[in-house]
Order: structure tokens, then sequence, then C-alpha cells
């Protein structure tokens, strides 16, 4: 499994940005298709909610990838 540390710029990140920015997947559409699918886990929870607001201390998870959110330094 691939584990990714990402640091927040602001207080949140959209959840269909973050697969984004973190080269999960190849588009935006891209993004809200697999997390409406129901493929994206949001603190051990699927997610359906494409804008989702993620916060600092969750923890997502798409296929072989699990990213941690981090507070900006």
């Amino acid at each position: 499994m691939q584990h990714i540390d990402f640091e927040l710029r602001g207080e949140f990140i959209e959840l269909d940005k973050l697969l984004k920015a973190n080269g999960l997947v190849e588009s935006g559409g891209r993004a809200r298709a697999v997390i409406s699918e129901g493929h994206v886990q949001v603190d051990g929870r699927e997610e359906l909610r494409k804008t989702a607001k993620i916060r600092a201390g969750q923890v997502v998870q798409y296929q072989d990838a699990r990213i941690k959110v981090l507070p900006p330094a």
C-alpha cells in the first residue's frame, strides 16, 4: 500500500481535488466518478460526496493508496 502525507495549505481541501492533487486520478472528472461509485473511503467509511471537505487529521483511502492529511506547517 502506498502511504502519502498531504499537507494542507488552508483549512480544508475538497475530496475530488485531493485525489487529483496526489496524482491518484488523471482528471477532476475521473475523481468525481470514482467517488460517486463508492471507491473512496474517508476515515474508514465510504464517502459519496464529491466535494466533501477534508481536514487535517483525516485519512483518505483509494485503491492501494492511503493519504494522511496534515495541518499546514
